[in-house]
């Protein structure tokens, strides 16, 4: 199965402008129709540390995800991203091995 996830682990006291910030560059990047950009994205805040947040984005391929990064919007992003973190985030690149969806 093809697939690659960045998870991007991060602390804030800025929360609602780090949505902003996804949110916009979502608008932008899809105004633009431009290049490879992620099949999902997901933003989760941690239940048991509360300025702690996690960013879980989806790509088609690991190849299409390094395009994604060398776009020059993306580096604006976690430029932006990196002002309104308290300290470094944490970013983990994976190889998709399974992906399941339950019914309800």
């Amino acid at each position: 199965m093809a697939g690659f996830v960045q998870i991007i682990e991060y602390r804030t006291a800025k929360p609602d402008e780090v949505v902003a910030l996804m949110t916009e560059f979502r608008a932008q990047r899809q105004a633009s129709g431009e290049g490879p950009g992620p099949t999902r994205a997901m933003a989760c805040v941690d239940r048991d540390t509360a300025d702690r947040y996690v960013s879980i984005i989806e790509f088609a391929s690991y190849e299409e995800a390094m395009e994604n990064s060398k776009r020059s919007d993306t580096s604006e992003f976690a430029a932006g991203l990196a002002e309104l973190c308290d300290g470094p985030p944490t970013f983990r690149n994976l190889d998709l091995l399974e992906a399941m969806d339950y019914p309800r």
